[in-house]
């Protein structure tokens, strides 16, 4: 494949290492220094795009890639706001569009677990639960995208949760989750469910960004041919 990289900090120079272990070619770097040259991009050099910019670039960046037919595949989190506009626009161009919160196997993995472990937690009110996240300090979102994923499941599913919150709670209906910010984390989400008896927890730590680079890489590669809105249930089979 031809990449178009939409975005060339920390995770588009991982993406591109991945890409080119693969035997994939890199056709073109787009960043925020040189957003400008997006337009002189010939769509016919392209097979596919992997976006990891800024929030605030990731929707004109995605309607590019739909004007233009380019699958495209995004990992950029603090934008979900306008989820549905982009998947609205995606469907009526007859484009292909992927997306995750996170790429890692073992995070998505982790989501199947937290949400199996949720729906049995429901019938355990005495048990409290607390959502923390931690990462790099040029991470620019917070809570993380994989956070409130995680988040979103577990509100799904327990009946005595009804929103998130990103500070301790001041009721007993919301779910806190905690964000931290350390220099050179990858990332590390736990979820606890705490009662005055024991505590249970769900973890996830990740040791560098290849698994995230790598599932990136490997979606573009699934989305090859498609049409539509997609997701890693729809490549994993969760």
């Amino acid at each position: 494949m031809n990449i178009l990289l939409l975005g060339y900090g920390k995770m588009g120079k991982s993406i591109e290492a991945f890409a080119l272990e693969r035997g994939h070619q890199i056709a073109h770097r787009i960043n925020i220094g040189n957003h400008h040259e997006l337009s002189r991009v010939d769509p016919a050099t392209v097979d596919a795009a992997i976006e990891f910019s800024q929030p605030e670039a990731a929707a004109g960046n995605l309607f590019y890639c739909f004007d233009h037919k380019i699958p495209v595949v995004c990992g950029t989190t603090g934008w979900l706001d306008r989820r549905s506009e982009v998947e609205a626009y995606c469907m009526q161009k007859g484009a292909a569009f992927f997306y995750s919160s996170n790429y890692s196997l073992g995070v998505n993995l982790f989501f199947h677990l937290n949400k199996v472990l949720a729906r049995l937690m429901d019938g355990y009110p005495d048990y409290e639960i607390t959502l923390e996240e931690t990462h790099h300090t040029e991470k620019k979102d917070a809570p993380s995208g994989t956070a409130l994923t995680l988040a979103g499941d577990i509100l799904n599913e327990v009946s005595r949760k009804t929103n998130w919150v990103s500070n301790l709670p001041k009721n007993q209906s919301e779910l806190p989750v905690l964000s931290h910010r350390l220099p050179d984390v990858p990332g590390t989400h736990v979820v606890r469910y705490d009662s005055a008896i024991d505590s249970i927890e769900l973890r996830h730590t990740a040791h560098s960004r290849t698994g995230f680079a790598s599932g990136a890489v490997i979606a573009a590669e699934w989305l090859q041919g498609k049409r539509g809105v997609f997701g890693m249930e729809d490549m994993l089979k969760f």
